[in-house]
């Protein structure tokens, strides 16, 4: 049985929060809770699953900011980002009232997240690829079997993460988009942060980030 997604845009910042599940088994993960937490459990039963996991991509608060709210009603764990991020879930009751977000708590995950893990829902399997740059703690989950990249706020439809935030170095995330996201097969789909899909060839071809 495939593996489903759902791609649900969240918050203020219309943020791409992912529904991902197993046909088979009905074990599903939310990637990047930021918010509208009601409208997001309400994904997830109507399609009767069984929610296993948050998955945490980064720690900006309309990718993190929903998770304590969720976590009052569903006791699961909170899978990532990086270590490094830490300072970002820390400073979000300071982040989400300068916004006008409801305001989250700080927050520690179940686990911080290294390279080269591997993640599950259901039978499918994620690899954890850790991107520094848009923020030194950002990783991006894959599945090589379907073709399918969670890539947060690193590599949107023809142009790349913001880096212009704090502990952001564009450098570094351009050297890790190029290293060890365009060698990935081109038929790969690319799940963004924000905005439509893409894929690993086009982004090789049109992003003139990437383009050499």
């Amino acid at each position: 049985m495939a593996l489903q997604f759902e791609i649900n845009a969240v918050t203020p910042f219309r943020q791409n929060c992912t529904l991902i599940w197993d046909d088979e088994t009905k074990e599903a993960v939310l990637t990047d809770v930021g918010g509208d937490v009601p409208y997001l459990l309400q994904q997830v039963q109507n399609k009767g699953l069984k929610l296993t996991a948050i998955w945490l991509t980064h720690g900006h608060l309309d990718h993190a900011g929903g998770v304590v709210e969720l976590l009052k009603t569903c006791d699961i764990p909170v899978l990532g980002p990086h270590k490094d991020d830490e300072f970002l879930l820390q400073a979000l009751p300071q982040t989400t009232a300068q916004y006008g977000f409801p305001v989250s708590p700080s927050f520690t995950p179940t686990r911080w997240l290294e390279e080269g893990e591997s993640l599950k829902v259901g039978n499918h399997s994620f690899q954890v690829l850790h991107i520094p740059g848009h923020t030194p703690g950002q990783v991006v989950f894959y599945n090589a079997e379907n073709g399918l990249l969670v890539a947060g706020d690193v590599l949107f439809y023809e142009t790349v993460g913001r880096t212009d935030f704090p502990r952001g170095n564009h450098d570094d995330l351009i050297n890790n988009i190029c290293t060890k996201l365009l060698t990935l097969p081109e038929t790969t789909q690319v799940i963004a942060g924000h905005g439509r899909m893409t894929s690993i060839g086009h982004e090789k071809r049109y992003n003139p980030f990437l383009v050499r």
